[in-house]
C-alpha cells in the first residue's frame, strides 16, 4: 500500500500508543479519523487534524463510520490491555477485544478494506517461553484471558485473509514506554517511577527487581506501525499466524533495578527504593527476538537512555503544568 492519501482508521487514537500512531499517518498525508470511548484515552491526545468518532468499538455507528468513509486501512489499538481485569473479569475482557474485534472485521470485510494491522502481545502470547529472546515461532500458550483474546485476535485475522481476502500484519508488541504513557500496564512502570522521582519520593520494587521486560520505545512503535501499514511481504496466500506477525521490541531485556537505575541518573536523584513482596503469577522474563522484523527493514532506533530521557521530561513538563509541583497518587509498578 503506497497511494496516499490513503482514508485511514486508528482505534484508541487518543490513546498513549494509538495517538502517536494517528499523528504519524497524518504527517504522511493520510486522511485520519479515530475512533475512542475515552475509557483510558484522552482528549489532548486527539490530533486537531483527525476526524474523531466517541464510540465503543463494538457500536453499530463504528459499522456505519466505515459505510460512510470505506476506510483503505485500519490501524487497531484500541483495547481491554490490563491482564489483572482480564483475570478477574474475563468476560469484560472478552468482549473489548474479541466482540470490538468482530465488529471492526465485519465492518472492513463488506467496504472492502485492504489492510488491516492488528496489535497483539509479544509479552502474553507467548506464556513463559523456554526460549529467550523469543522469536514469533515459539509456543503459544498464553497465561491470562487478555493473552488469550490476542492469540484468537490473529486467528480470526487469519480466517478473515483466507476466507474473505483481507491483508494484515500482527504486530506483537514487547513493553511499550515513551510520552503520553499512563502507569497501566507492565510499561506503566515508566511513567509511575518518573512521577515519584519528579515528586521526590522513593520508587516501590516488587520482587528483588531482576524480574526483565523488553521496553521498547513509542517512536519506534510508530515506525513498526507505518511499515507494517505498508509491506508487500504479507501479499503471499496460505500463510500461517507467525508469517504475517512480527515482534516488535529491541531484543534486550532491562530488568527493572536497572530501569531504576537509569531513571535516577536522568533525574539527578540518589538512590532511593523500598522493596515489596512479590506479585504472584508475574512473569520472570520476557524479551522478544526481533532479528525477523529486522530483515524485513525495520529496526529500533532510540536506545532505552534515550528513551527514557524524552520521557521523564515529558512527564516533568507536564505535571509542571498541571500542578506546578506534581500529583499525589500515581500508585506502584512492577515490571
Amino acid at each position: 500500500m503506497t497511494d496516499s492519501p490513503r482514508r485511514v482508521l486508528v482505534t484508541g487514537g487518543a490513546g498513549f500508543i494509538g495517538s502517536h500512531v494517528a499523528d504519524a499517518f497524518i504527517d504522511l498525508g493520510d486522511e485520519v479519523w479515530i475512533v475512542d470511548d475515552f475509557s483510558s484515552g484522552k482528549p489532548q491526545n486527539v490530533n486537531p487534524d483527525a476526524h474523531l468518532l466517541q464510540a465503543d468499538i463494538r457500536d453499530e455507528s463504528v459499522a456505519q463510520l466505515f459505510r460512510e468513509v470505506r476506510f483503505d486501512l485500519v490501524s487497531h489499538h484500541a483495547a481491554q490491555i490490563d491482564v489483572r481485569v482480564s483475570v478477574d473479569d474475563p468476560r469484560r475482557d472478552a468482549g473489548v477485544n474479541v466482540d470490538g474485534l468482530l465488529n471492526l472485521l465485519e465492518s472492513a470485510r463488506a467496504v472492502g478494506t485492504r489492510r488491516f494491522v492488528y496489535v497483539s502481545s509479544g509479552g502474553v502470547v507467548y506464556g513463559e517461553p523456554e526460549q529467550r529472546p523469543t522469536p514469533e515461532s515459539a509456543p503459544k500458550l498464553p497465561l491470562s484471558p487478555y493473552g488469550v483474546t490476542k492469540l484468537a485476535g490473529e486467528q480470526y485475522l487469519h480466517y478473515y485473509r483466507e476466507v474473505h481476502g483481507l491483508e494484515y500484519v500482527a504486530l506483537r508488541y514487547g513493553n511499550v514506554f515513551g510520552p503520553r504513557q499512563d502507569p497501566h500496564g507492565e510499561a506503566g512502570v515508566v511513567a509511575i517511577f518518573s512521577s515519584r522521582l519528579i515528586r521526590g519520593e522513593e520508587l516501590k520494587i516488587f520482587g528483588d527487581g531482576e524480574q526483565t521486560r523488553d521496553y521498547v520505545y513509542v517512536k519506534d512503535v510508530v515506525a513498526a506501525n507505518v511499515m507494517a501499514a505498508g509491506m508487500d511481504a504479507v501479499r503471499t496466500p496460505a500463510l500461517g499466524l507467525d508469517d504475517v506477525a512480527f515482534n516488535v521490541g529491541t531484543g534486550q531485556g532491562t530488568s527493572v533495578n536497572c530501569l531504576a537505575d537509569v531513571l535516577e541518573e536522568v533525574a539527578g536523584r540518589d538512590r532511593d527504593r523500598r522493596q515489596a513482596d512479590a506479585r504472584p503469577g508475574e512473569l520472570r522474563h520476557s524479551t522478544l527476538d526481533i532479528g525477523k522484523f529486522e530483515r524485513a527493514g525495520w529496526s529500533p532506533g532510540h536506545s532505552l537512555e534515550e528513551g527514557l530521557k524524552e520521557t521523564y521530561e515529558f512527564i516533568a513538563a507536564r505535571m509542571r503544568a498541571e500542578t506546578g509541583v506534581g500529583v499525589d497518587g500515581a500508585g506502584e509498578g512492577s515490571a
